[in-house]
């Protein structure tokens, strides 16, 4: 294999890992937490709803809710799931 061609390997394989890192990265969450939180309270004042201050935060929890990693359910699937 030629140097150029390990060089370009080992640079595709930094660019993955730094997605990787930032895919993973909490500043990445909260970033996005922060933009929902934001465009749902917007939304819910252009259409008048109550308490769209506190309101908005449900979105917001259910997103960071979700990014959440339940390493028993992650044992439990790996075991369960996806042997078969």
């Amino acid at each position: 294999m030629s140097r150029a061609k390990v060089h370009s390997i080992l640079r595709r394989n930094a660019r993955v890992e730094a997605d990787k890192a930032w895919e993973m990265s909490k500043m990445r969450r909260g970033i996005i937490a922060l933009a929902t939180y934001f465009i749902v309270v917007y939304f819910l004042v252009l259409i008048n709803a109550p308490n769209p201050f506190l309101n908005a935060l449900v979105p917001v929890f259910g997103y960071v809710l979700s990014t959440l990693s339940f390493p028993f359910l992650k044992e439990w699937w790996l075991e369960n799931v996806r042997k078969k």
